[in-house]
């Protein structure tokens, strides 16, 4: 079974008196894996927040399906294994954390005493111990960003769902999130998060989804998109005249003492060093250099212009 499963999501605005129709979403197709880290990228206005709130039920999709962990998002028992932050959590200013914790907590029927051994802990763990009783007026944004993970965690979720986490985090917030996500992983929780932020992304997950302009453009695991995504290829070289070189291939450099030579495709590789011994030079290496993250990401990007 999977952790989350969405199938044909559609979804349609209306503007301008309802006269004119916007598709925000055209088709969403993708699943997540129990356990895994599963990363949403895509642009501001792609999809993502609103194919997030038909996930929560907090928007009616006009056509797919979503299950979560096997439910229909209509039943409400699908909700309880689901912990959610948005993209720019509000609280109310007079609470404390302390205070919000505890109500999020009523929401799950958790017994008290449980409940105010788990604030505490919670608290501890996003970094926010001694300020339990602090209003949140007083807060920064990105301690409201971390008291927005620790009640979406209130009720210990088998899926969190978290909508550009890393918002309002300096340095050291982004690399304590990163820390607490790997965590929830280790502990066999399933997150699936949205972001515009590549670097976030490429250190982070186990699988990706590509999405622009409503629809998914590449999904799977990252190692997989990266060792099947080829930029170039370089080959050193030595032993062989750099005239000789450059009548073979003129677009090369020297680095440590060898000829590198950057190629296109795997049979320009085959001609090129075919060429080279022939030439009585030596190989020393042949290199595919791989399209990172980034790479993909705008390569998808302008096939979709």
């Amino acid at each position: 079974m999977k952790a989350l499963e969405i199938k044909g999501l559609r979804k349609t605005f209306r503007s301008n008196f309802m006269l004119k129709k916007y598709r925000v979403l055209k088709g969403i197709d993708l699943e997540v894996e129990r356990g895994e880290i599963y990363g949403f990228l895509g642009p501001n206005g792609a999809g993502k927040t609103t194919t997030i709130k038909c996930v929560l039920g907090l928007l009616n999709a006009d056509g797919g399906e979503v299950l979560v962990e096997g439910r229909p998002v209509a039943a409400i028992d699908s909700r309880r294994c689901v912990g959610f932050l948005p993209e720019n959590p509000y609280f109310y200013d007079y609470l404390t954390a302390r205070e919000l914790l505890t109500f999020a907590a009523s929401l799950f029927d958790l017994p008290p005493p449980a409940v105010r051994e788990r604030i505490g802990a919670l608290l501890h763990r996003v970094g926010l111990s001694g300020r339990e009783d602090l209003k949140l007026r007083k807060y920064s944004k990105g301690m409201i960003q971390r008291l927005g993970l620790a009640q979406a965690l209130i009720n210990d979720p088998d899926l969190l769902i978290l909508d550009e986490p890393f918002s309002g985090l300096d340095p050291i917030g982004r690399k304590d999130m990163r820390a607490l996500i790997f965590s929830l992983r280790e502990a066999g929780k399933t997150v699936f998060f949205s972001s515009h932020i590549l670097q976030d992304m490429e250190m982070m997950v186990d699988r990706v989804g590509i999405i622009l302009d409503g629809v998914i453009r590449r999904q799977g695991k990252l190692s997989e998109l990266i060792a099947r995504s080829t930029q170039y290829y370089e080959v050193a070289c030595t032993g062989i005249a750099e005239g000789r070189l450059a009548q073979i291939q003129s677009n090369y450099a020297v680095r440590d003492g060898h000829y590198v030579l950057t190629l296109a495709s795997d049979a320009d590789v085959n001609l090129v060093v075919e060429s080279i011994i022939h030439n009585d030079g030596r190989i020393i290496a042949v290199t595919p250099v791989k399209m990172t993250l980034e790479d993909i990401f705008f390569s998808e990007m302008r096939n979709g212009q």
